[in-house]
């Protein structure tokens, strides 16, 4: 690894010192040699970027995007503004093709970059620069762009095109972890594997820019970073069906709200807290011997939560008798 950032380094120095503008490296931004993919859902108009590299936190300088607008993988030897300016370019009326011309336009460094662009109409553009580490491509087709530098073997974007267009009618976010997983398949990195991360933006505009990502799950730094992606994936999914539970119970839908629990029970069997919030359902609404199984576990493995229980009380956030309560206790 030195070896390879002492031949990065000469890289770098050969390139400034040919140039009569600035380097087009900044400590600030990160050496993303990696694959990616940016994609949209023809059906749910969503859009999203996944990406993985053998460098740290590679989530914070590749992936970009905005709800309604499009999204942004700028990658190889990276310019981070690539994400925020191509987005601004999109949303003042620009084409995927036109924005990454501007950007590369005056881009003394674009002989080194790697970039997709891609919008809320599907549209996108890409650019792999001549002087990209081997190998290096990218591939487009319909609703997504393909893109991979410093590859191991020259068949990793082809095989991540493939992957997307073999999982039509897949949610977005498993399609796009289906394409990174057979990047990896086929060598992946020529460096390995460190970082990953996973975006996913609504295709309307949002009048709630804290809202702006649907999914934002990054594994900064791992020696498995595409599992532990996916199995945060998966940790979302089962999140998901715990607030589509708690909203069954609001509107008075056990049957529902105990679906829900189960679904996310089944995709996250050891988290105690989903447990503990589907016991709390069930004896508010007058169904406590069902609950009480469920404490008595929780509370064997922990008994804070058990002291939780006491503080639920007064607030009406467990509401139950002080009988009730007691007979929870007991568990």
């Amino acid at each position: 690894m030195k070896r390879l950032f002492l031949i990065l380094l000469l890289v770098l120095f050969v390139i400034s010192t040919h140039s009569s503008q600035a380097q087009v490296f900044k400590a600030d931004s990160p050496l993303a040699h990696t694959y990616s993919i940016v994609a949209r859902d023809a059906e749910t108009g969503e859009m999203a970027v996944g990406v993985q590299s053998h460098w740290f936190s590679v989530g914070t300088g590749v992936s970009w995007g905005e709800a309604g607008v499009g999204v942004v993988a700028t990658q190889s030897f990276t310019n981070k503004s690539f994400g925020l300016r191509g987005l601004a370019l999109l949303k003042e009326g620009k084409t995927p093709q036109e924005a990454l011309d501007i950007l590369l336009g005056d881009d003394e460094g674009k002989d080194v970059r790697q970039v997709a662009i891609l919008d809320a109409k599907g549209r996108v553009a890409a650019h792999t620069g001549v002087k990209c580490i081997q190998f290096a491509g990218d591939k487009q087709g319909v609703n997504y762009s393909v893109q991979a530098n410093m590859m191991l073997n020259s068949t990793v974007w082809s095989a991540m095109a493939k992957a997307f267009e073999d999982s039509h009618g897949k949610p977005l976010a498993e399609r796009v972890l289906l394409a990174l997983e057979a990047a990896e398949g086929q060598g992946g990195d020529i460096r390995g594997r460190q970082s990953a991360a996973l975006i996913v933006v609504d295709g309307e505009k949002s009048e709630e820019p804290w809202n702006n990502h649907k999914i934002d799950l990054r594994v900064d730094d791992s020696a498995a970073p595409l599992p532990e992606l996916r199995r945060l994936y998966t940790v979302k999914l089962a999140y998901e069906h715990m607030n589509a539970g708690d909203v069954a119970v609001e509107n008075g839908d056990m049957p529902k709200a105990l679906q829900e629990y189960g679904a996310a029970e089944e995709m996250f069997p050891d988290n105690l807290e989903m447990k503990y919030w589907k016991a709390v359902a069930l004896a508010n609404n007058n169904r406590l011997e069902e609950a009480l199984p469920v404490f008595k576990l929780i509370f064997g493995k922990d008994e804070n939560w058990k002291e939780l229980s006491k503080r639920l009380v007064p607030l009406g956030f467990l509401a139950v008798t002080e009988e009730q309560l007691a007979q929870i206790l007991k568990q």
